[in-house]
Order: structure tokens, then sequence, then C-alpha cells
């Protein structure tokens, strides 16, 4: 055991403790399989990651992604969150455009954008979202995660599996009021085995975002969020993630989530090419993701494997605990 630096990172917003957090060990060198699963059952966090040197050399860093019950091969919150704590320590990109992270799904590029970083601990920082596999669900998985949900069929304009990595049941429904007025059988969406992910629009600069006035345990938190946190991010789109299946009930802010729900609605014609989600308004948080899908000089969307250009998926980090682990 030695000593190690170490950081909580609260990820997707510009506020500490109003976004998700995350433990980066800085130096995971000589830890195995085993110690690094126990520290991050010990954590109790939805993930705890581990900065090691990368084996690609074309990588600036390498990082290791565990959940209290087991590891990822990437996730979003952990991918903005690693890169924010390995620049605050002092790390140094190859390149000047890009920080390239090493991960089990291979390289993500991530990039700052400091004309619009807002946080106390520098840029925001986005990653460009891994490529998306979707299909539709068959109508009897759809008919029983409706019924764990609440919801009749009416609520739901579309549906798609998505794969980026993790794998996502996506819904998207009729209103951002649909989104938070949810309470789910999370009993029953552990027995289905499935992660869903709700998505609704806000009525178009009609109100805050906090438009969760309809839903009791989202108007309880309200009370409690500072001003800034509440009203000063409009955002356009109204996003939960559900977990039970990996012991997350629900999840309060999900990067990679985000992405696969983005690169299908943008491709789709649902979401607009530039848009801010809100996630955790429920938990009492106030999560801002801001997706991206770039454009080529010309205006047309830059193609990928997907077809769909290349999506970028942001937020701020701040750091909330900075110090060292025995490990």
């Amino acid at each position: 055991m030695k000593t190690r630096p170490f950081k909580q990172v609260d990820v997707f917003t510009d506020l500490p403790y109003f976004g998700n957090p995350l433990a980066v060990v800085l130096d995971g060198s000589g830890l195995d399989d085993e110690a690094m699963q126990r520290f991050a059952r010990w954590t109790n966090l939805s993930e705890t990651t581990f900065v090691l040197p990368p084996t690609d050399p074309a990588a600036d860093y390498r990082v290791r992604i565990f959940t209290p019950g087991g590891e990822l091969p990437f996730a979003g919150h952990p991918t903005l969150g690693s890169c924010h704590a390995w620049l605050q320590a002092g790390g140094t990109p190859r390149r000047q455009d890009f920080i390239v992270q090493e991960c089990q799904v291979g390289l993500v590029n991530i990039r700052r954008d400091p004309s619009t970083g807002s946080g106390q601990d520098g840029d925001r920082l986005a990653f460009a979202a891994p490529p998306l596999q979707r299909s539709a669900p068959s109508p009897a998985v759809l008919a029983q995660v409706a019924a764990a949900l609440g919801l009749k069929a009416q609520h739901i304009l579309a549906a798609q599996l998505l794969d980026n990595g993790p794998v996502w049941l996506g819904l998207l429904l009729d209103s951002a009021d649909t989104v938070l007025q949810l309470q789910p059988d999370h009993a029953a969406l552990k027995k289905h085995g499935l992660k869903v992910g709700a998505i609704g629009a806000h009525p178009a600069r009609k109100a805050p975002v906090l438009i969760a006035r309809a839903n009791r345990e989202a108007r309880a938190f309200a009370g409690s969020m500072p001003a800034s946190a509440a009203e000063s991010a409009p955002a356009d789109f109204e996003v939960r993630g559900f977990a039970a299946p990996i012991g997350i009930e629900e999840d309060p802010v999900t990067g990679s989530l985000n992405a696969s729900l983005a690169q299908w609605l943008i491709a789709e014609g649902h979401a607009p090419e530039r848009y801010v989600a809100a996630q955790g308004t429920c938990l009492g948080r106030a999560g801002r993701v801001y997706l991206t899908r770039e454009t080529d000089m010309s205006g047309s969307a830059q193609a990928t494997s997907t077809g769909s250009g290349q999506v970028w998926v942001g937020g701020e980090s701040v750091t909330c605990i900075n110090g060292t682990v025995t490990l």
C-alpha cells in the first residue's frame, strides 16, 4: 500500500454538490483488479476511476472505470471528471486541440471550450461521443418498461435500444413534465434487466429550467437550490436515467446516456444540432449537459460511421475534495 494523489470531483455542474460525484485515484499503478474494485465499493459512488500510463502511444493517459459492482468499458461523467482531475494535477496533453483518453472502449477525444467555461476550476470539457448502435425494442419489452414507469402509450413518442458501450433503452416522452413526474417501479426495472433513459422537451422559452413544480419530489428539493442552480442555466430537454440492474436506481447526471440520446434524436430530427439537457432535478441536483453535433465549414454535418455527424458531450467540473488516499 502507498499514498496516492486523489480527488473527488463533481461533474456536469459549475456549482459544487449539484452534479454527479466521481472519485479519481490519480496514480493507479500497481493496483490489481480486486484492489480497484474494493476501493470502488468503499467509495460507494456511481463511479470511481484510476488513472494509469497509456498503453497506446496516441493517448495522454489511460483510465479504468469501476462502479461498486464492476468495471465499465466507457462512461461519460467519469471521462470528463477524470480529464478535469488529470489536467488540474498538471497533466500535459500531447496535442494542442485534444486530450486523448484511453479506456476499454478505445481512444476518446476530449476538447476544451474556453469561450464557454464558467466553472471555478477552468474550462468546460467535451468528449466525442463513441459510435452508436441502435435498434427498435420489441413491443413486449417496451410495454413492460412503460408499465414499470407508469406510462401510457400516448406518452411515448419514440423508443430505441441505444448502445455506445453501455446499453440503454431510450424513451422520447411527450414533455419534460412527463419525465419529471415519473415514479418508477425500480424492482420491476431491475427484473427486466434494462437501464432506461427518458427525455422530454421543455416548452420553449416559457419557464425557467426548473419546471418541476408539478412534481412533488422535485418541488421539495427546489427550495434548497440556490437561484443560480435553479434558474441561471435554462435547458431545452429534461433527462432522467434509471439503472436499477447495476444497483443505481436513478443516476444524477449521465454522460453516456446523453451522448446516445443526442446521437439518436438529432439524427432523427427530434432535437436541434445544439441543445442543453438538464438532469438530476428530482434528486436535488442541477446537472447541465451541453450537446452539439459538429458541422464542417459548409454547414453540413461531418460524416461518421453512423452518418449522423460527430456529437460532442460537454459540461463543467469542479473539485470538491483534494488530497491523498492510501491504497
